[in-house]
Order: C-alpha cells, then sequence, then structure tokens
C-alpha cells in the first residue's frame, strides 16, 4: 500500500540557535517524517551537554572536525535500513578518489525504496577562495549519487550554495559572477540536472518566485531580496511520486527558510 513521506531540509545556520527559536516546537507543529538538517555547527561533546529533545526522533549527526562549523544530521521517525556518513558506501568499493569528509557535510540514510541524501554544499566565498574545492564536491557527489542509483533511486536535498537561474535569487545582475551564482556553479547545477535529477521545487511550481536564503544585512528577508539555494533533487524515477514541492518561507529561526517535498513510496 502507498505511504506518503514528508521530508523536510533546513539550513538551521547554528542547531543550538534553532532550539533557542523553537526547533522542537515547529516539528510538533509539521510533524515531518523525515528532517535534514545543515550547518549544525556543534560536535558530540557540545551536543552530549545539550541534551537536545526531539522527542518520536531518531538522531544521526555527522559533525565538522573543526568545532563550531558546518556538520549535517538528519531526524528521522523511520529508521534507515543503513547509514553512511561522508561519500563511502559500504561494498560499493572505493569512488576514483575517495573523499574525506571533514567538515561533515554528506549523511546518507537508506530506506526502503530510495537512498536519502542529505548534503550541505561548500560555500565559494566572497573572493572565491573556495570555488576550485567546490567544483571538486560537486564532481565527486554526482559520481557518488549515480553510484547510489545503481541500486535504487535517491533524494538529495540540502544547501546548495547556488542560485541556478536568474528566477533564483532577486537580484541576478548584480550578483552576476559572486559566489553562488558564478558561471561555473552554475554550470555544475545544470550538470546535476542533465545527469538526471530532477528539481522538484521547479516540476511542482513552475516558474514561481520563492526565495530560501536571505542575508542578514539591512533587513533584506524584510523586503524578500532573497535567493533560492536549498533544494530537493530526485532521480528520475521518482518524478512522478512527488506529490508536493514547497518552501516554508514564513518560518523564522534562521537565515533559511525549511524546504520540503511530499512523496508517495
Amino acid at each position: 500500500m502507498a505511504q506518503e513521506l514528508k521530508i523536510y531540509s533546513w539550513n538551521v545556520n547554528g542547531i543550538r540557535a534553532a532550539v533557542k527559536n523553537g526547533l522542537a516546537e515547529w516539528l510538533k507543529d509539521e510533524k515531518p517524517d523525515i528532517v535534514c538538517l545543515q550547518e549544525i555547527k556543534i560536535d558530540d561533546e557540545a551536543r552530549a551537554k545539550e541534551q537536545f529533545d526531539f522527542v518520536g526522533y531518531n538522531e544521526y549527526w555527522h559533525p565538522a572536525e573543526q568545532p563550531g562549523y558546518s556538520g549535517t544530521a538528519v531526524l528521522s521517525k523511520i529508521t534507515p535500513a543503513s547509514i553512511n556518513y561522508g561519500f563511502k558506501v559500504t561494498g560499493e568499493g572505493k569512488q576514483k578518489k575517495e573523499f574525506e569528509d571533514k567538515e561533515g557535510r554528506v549523511i546518507m540514510l537508506e530506506f526502503g525504496k530510495f537512498y536519502l541524501v542529505n548534503t550541505y554544499f561548500p560555500n565559494a566565498n566572497h573572493e572565491l577562495s573556495r570555488l576550485s574545492f567546490k567544483e571538486e564536491f560537486n564532481e565527486d557527489w554526482l559520481d557518488y549519487v549515480k553510484k547510489l542509483e545503481k541500486k535504487k533511486p535517491v533524494v538529495a536535498c540540502g544547501d546548495f550554495n547556488v542560485a541556478r537561474e536568474a528566477i533564483d535569487l532577486a537580484n541576478p545582475k548584480e550578483n552576476e559572477g559572486n559566489a553562488g551564482f558564478t558561471v561555473e556553479e552554475r554550470k555544475w547545477a545544470d550538470k546535476f540536472l542533465k545527469a538526471g535529477l530532477i528539481d522538484t521545487y521547479r516540476l511542482i511550481n513552475g516558474d514561481k518566485i520563492q526565495y530560501s536564503w536571505w542575508s542578514y544585512r539591512m533587513q533584506v528577508r524584510a523586503r524578500n531580496i532573497g535567493w533560492r539555494i536549498d533544494y530537493f533533487l530526485v532521480s528520475e524515477k521518482l518524478k512522478k511520486n512527488i506529490k508536493k514541492a514547497f518552501i516554508l518561507d514564513t518560518v523564522l529561526g534562521s537565515d533559511h527558510a525549511p524546504i520540503g517535498i511530499v512523496i508517495e513510496t
């Protein structure tokens, strides 16, 4: 019998701040089945002292080696069949060059009919000092996802740190060449789609304009001068299974808004 799952993704820009801003209460209200978090900014030792109370959820944490930086987590009501932190998949053999995920950027959870890949993509930085690192990351990430697809379809979500099209940010001309809207990053975003991944938000909402991130400066969120840089991409095989795709842009608590899909499994 078909089942619908609500899967959310949210760059919380610090899990401690998110909890103080009502994350646990938001979970009780929204009742997502799975929540993928990025930029948790907490290590295991610090998290043990906090004792977060996410009732009803299994917790999977992948902090960065550097304290207070990056990191990902997944909260799931459903117990996965397997979990991998970083790019290596048990039994799949080594990649052409195995990515060492010191920054806690990728968690993969295997469920019955799909793999879920939660990712916090690198920021190219204002001076583009990490653009080459991001391009290498993108290449390895896409190789990883395509290898997973040989077994079962993939749901990939997270903060991709790129606006793919001009429609995805409020001021495209002023931001040409800036981090998140460079030619190189946009080409990679296109490459993900050409490789068969579906942008679920555009699939369901067409050319609707909504943003998922706003700078903290100059009250730009109040004026809705934002970017859509958070995505759910799914394998072609899951295209017909996507029933809803949305951005909860009125939810506060971070400089990002939560995004989500409803998928039939």
